[in-house]
């Protein structure tokens, strides 16, 4: 299954990955922690990683257009949470990169 992952340095991880799994519960699934986060959208799954230095963030979906999908909600909600950082949010195709390994 197609999936991706971002590392977004950030000393407010854990904030944006409460405020992300606090707004997305009102639609879908999520379960969290101020350290780890599963939210189960339609479209994928995302797991989130927070620690002092960065947010790491891992989606996988059944296809590469629900992952695109996956990418935009995750990247748009987390813009709009951490407007004044303006953290850079930088994709790296999970599948591309095992395929470029070997």
């Amino acid at each position: 299954m197609p999936s991706a992952r971002t590392v977004v340095a950030t000393a407010n991880a854990s904030k944006y990955l409460q405020q992300l799994c606090k707004h997305f519960a009102h639609k879908v699934a999520v379960d969290f922690d101020p350290h780890s986060a599963r939210i189960d959208f339609p479209f994928g799954d995302c797991r989130m990683r927070a620690d002092g230095e960065a947010l790491r963030i891992d989606c996988v979906s059944p296809s590469p257009e629900a992952l695109a999908r996956a990418r935009y909600v995750i990247d748009d909600h987390l813009s709009r949470f951490s407007w004044r950082e303006k953290p850079a949010i930088r994709w790296t195709d999970e599948n591309e990169a095992d395929h470029d390994a070997g």
